[in-house]
């Protein structure tokens, strides 16, 4: 799909983006309806009187605190690559055509509405026009046959979407032209699929460079024969990956005779590719393994592994496991069809007799890496020594070969078992549920982190909950981040302490101890307070304070605390851990409240200030849609300060919107340098918002311009943003047709009336702050310990009522 970027000086938006958001049947709020009800909104909002910015952040220099100088010049940046998101992108720009079943035509408006287009349905690649380049084009599976060879590759990209429910396989001759292919059920319909789905296919959203990023990276070998087993349990065997393999060589596919296929077919393996997508978030691995590799996938045709490989990049499988032994034709065509998949290039050897500081290793890794975005070597070994010649190559391998890909390499066997305590890039793991381990010697997630505490190399640390008194779910918080630590085998402890009502400085306390191995504020904290109010965060790195994260340096507010060690190598489990905790102390008690013996940060540590709760707005409003939905368009926000609207803000920046109306405060100079910010300040401007398009086109009364609503409001201003979100919402609007709303505020106080149900009666996609708290909990977790939670088990483990 083709996306203008946002300009500020034109004021361009994406091609007429809201007038596709039209609903057949708009508000009838006319003459002097309209004028009443948009008179009340408008004496409702001027109550919210717009509070003054923050001051910018303060800088230390010298232990003399000096205002309003650029942060980037006094405050040390996060290190480059040490992000754990990964930034919405623009993506594929070609036309996006959706060849769909009999009976099937209303998945191409589901697309349409995902990416955020318009589409219309034609009878040929013929009648497509260059300017169809911004719109869905639907095509049915008849008509799609007679051209979809001779189309232009250059400007179309074909999605062959096929219903299962229409019987599998699909039509062998489309799976086969088209760029790729989506397999879904009916009912029950996983929108979260399709966006993963699309988003990927079309390079809008990547996570491979974050997760390269990370100290550690795991991921599970699923095991059984059908997913179908795997499903109940999924959120719990997913807990530490950041990937789950599909092994397609264990697969059995049942036979009318009560027997199993000796290769299950495509038809099967996609199905089974379906389900386990629509399980989890977790980006897939598709593995087949030959048999003399310890898999059951024949050898005699290497053709086959190609047919079922690139069948995979079809599916938008994140990473496709490619074995080194296949004929170099094969593994350079699958690398250049890849697309926006990640190739995998994997060796094991088994004859015991392989040696790690051969030339022979060597060579294997050149060779590898040719055709690879990851580089994986595994053998088995007989004596513990060669886990250290490993070891060896490994760094070796860093330094002679700065550019390569990742290396994954590991020892098979239980005398292998010490190096996977040691690889950094997607160590394979296991978990008890499975029905068998994937290959000898591997060790599960907690296995490995208690390996790692017995080594030394994961010391025991503190990690605390720093909340406000006003904040009621601390004990179900603390219950939850120790069922997370007890799953992942971490030794680490965890407590929720009160800080004081009246100001920050008492956080200091918990930070400046030799166990003290991260925080997570709640609610955050302006960095300025944190620095003002605290000789100690004001010393740090000579003076300059601690680092800065960029969504922290712009948010300009704190919510996680994350402790890093200075050494030019990662500590072993990633951000740091430590030694016992205090008791649960109120109100945030003083440094006489600690040992001594406890007292000072670590030598050659650092302290780095971060903002996780945008990325869960992120990720909230990505679960269901493509980032390519937001760019360019309209959105309004409602808060009663700077503070509470920041995250969002900065989410906002990442998506690309077009403008952005602003209710109840004012806006960060910060953020009028990449977001076109208008404030609504009097009955003129709200019907401007509802009539105007970011680009400054008419779209007609009614309309509602804004793609997306954000209130950030409390409980005691429900009744005015269910007064908004009727405004600018549709009535009559579809499943399929909808708006996005966001909604911040703290679920656990009852409302009068809840702005997410008037939210849906208008047309909007509602979302509500226990998506966001899950999701920001997740990126917490990341920070904080190095380790991946996926979201499923956040709302499984937390009871869902916390969250």
């Amino acid at each position: 799909m083709h996306i203008t970027p946002h300009q500020h000086h034109s004021h361009h938006s994406w091609l007429g983006f809201e007038d596709r958001r039209r609903y057949k049947n708009p508000p009838r709020l006319l003459g002097d309806g309209l004028t009443r009800f948009m008179t009340a909104s408008m004496a409702t909002v001027q109550q919210l009187e717009p509070m003054r910015p923050p001051p910018r952040p303060q800088s230390i220099n010298d232990n003399v605190l000096v205002k309003d100088i650029d942060m980037a010049m006094t405050t040390p940046p996060l290190p480059h690559g040490t992000t754990l998101c990964s930034s919405p992108q623009r993506g594929d720009t070609r036309t996006v055509v959706i060849i769909y079943g009999c009976g099937q035509e209303k998945i191409v408006s589901v697309f349409a509405e995902v990416l955020g287009a318009p589409s219309h349905l034609k009878k040929s690649f013929e009648d497509i026009t260059p300017e169809d380049q911004d719109v869905v084009i639907g095509l049915s599976a008849e008509s799609a046959k007679l051209g979809i060879a001779a189309r232009d590759k250059r400007s179309i990209i074909a999605i062959n979407a096929h219903c299962t429910s229409l019987g599998m396989p699909p039509d062998v001759y489309l799976s086969a032209q088209c760029d790729y292919e989506f397999l879904y059920t009916e009912e029950p319909f996983f929108r979260r699929d399709l966006a993963r789905f699309v988003s990927h296919v079309l390079g809008q959203l990547s996570h491979h460079e974050a997760l390269m990023a990370k100290p550690r990276t795991y991921f599970i070998s699923t095991t059984f024969p059908d997913v179908h087993a795997a499903l109940p349990n999924i959120d719990i065997l997913t807990v530490g990956s950041d990937a789950v393999e599909i092994r397609v060589d264990l697969l059995q596919e049942p036979l009318p005779n009560g027997g199993h296929s000796t290769i299950p077919s495509l038809s099967y393996v996609g199905e089974q590719v379906m389900l386990l997508r629509q399980r989890t978030e977790l980006p897939i691995i598709f593995t087949t393994r030959c048999t003399k590799e310890n898999g059951r996938f024949p050898m005699e045709n290497p053709d086959l592994y190609y047919q079922y490989l690139y069948r995979a990049i079809q599916w938008g499988v994140e990473y496709i496991d490619v074995e080194l032994w296949l004929p170099e034709a094969i593994r350079r065509r699958l690398y250049e069809q890849r697309g926006n998949s990640r190739i995998m290039s994997a060796f094991h050897d088994f004859s015991g007799t392989f040696k790690w500081p051969s030339r022979r290793a060597e060579e294997v890794f050149l060779e590898s890496r040719r055709y690879a975005d990851i580089v994986k070597m595994i053998a088995i070994i007989n004596d513990h020594n060669e886990n250290f010649e490993l070891e060896y190559f490994r760094s070796k391998i860093k330094a002679e070969y700065p550019d390569a890909p990742p290396l994954s390499a590991v020892n098979m066997g239980e005398t292998g078992q010490f190096s996977r305590t040691l690889n950094k890039v997607f160590t394979p793991i296991t978990h008890p549920l499975l029905p068998i381990i994937a290959a000898p010697g591997q060790m599960s997630a907690a296995e490995i982190n208690q390996a790692l505490a017995s080594l030394g190399q994961l010391p025991k640390k503190n990690i605390y909950g720093i909340i406000s008194p006003s904040i009621r779910s601390a004990t179900p918080q603390a219950t939850f981040y120790e069922k997370c630590f007890n799953e992942l085998g971490l030794p680490h402890q965890f407590a929720v302490v009160e800080r004081q009502a009246k100001g920050p400085g008492c956080i200091e306390a918990w930070c400046n101890q030799k166990g003290f191995g991260g925080a997570y504020l709640n609610p955050a904290v302006s960095f300025t307070s944190l620095v003002a109010h605290s000789t100690f965060f004001a010393s740090l790195n000579n003076g300059t304070g601690p680092i800065l994260s960029e969504a922290a340096r712009l948010i300009g507010m704190v919510d996680t605390i994350v402790v890093r060690q200075n050494s030019t190598s990662h500590a072993a489990s990633g951000p740091a851990s430590m030694p016992s905790s205090p008791p649960r102390h109120q109100n945030g008690e003083s440094f006489s409240g600690f040992n001594s013996t406890q007292l000072g940060l670590p030598p050659n540590t650092s302290l780095v200030f971060d903002n996780a709760s945008w990325k869960g707005i992120l990720s909230t409003l990505t679960r269901d849609f493509a980032p390519s939905a937001y760019f360019g368009c309209a959105a309004v926000v409602l808060a009663s300060s700077a503070d509470d609207a920041a995250s969002a803000l900065f989410a906002l920046k990442a998506l690309r919107v077009g403008k952005v109306y602003t209710i109840g405060f004012k806006t960060p100079p910060a953020f009028g340098k990449d977001l076109l910010i208008e404030p609504f300040t009097s009955l003129e401007s709200i019907q401007k918002a509802r009539t105007v398009s970011s680009n400054g086109a008419d779209v007609g009364v009614g309309s509602g311009s804004p793609f997306l609503v954000v209130s950030a409001l409390g409980s005691e201003r429900s009744a005015l943003v269910a007064l908004l979100v009727r405004l600018f919402g549709s009535r009559g609007g579809t499943a399929n047709s909808r708006k996005v709303f966001l909604d911040l505020a703290d679920r656990s106080v009852t409302r009068k009336e809840d702005p997410r149900v008037a939210a849906e009666q208008s047309g909007f996609a509602a979302y509500g702050a226990a998506d966001i708290t899950a999701f920001t909990t997740v990126e917490t977790l990341r920070l904080l310990v190095g380790q991946n939670v996926p979201y499923s088990f956040v709302r499984l483990a937390s009871g869902r009522g916390l969250f």
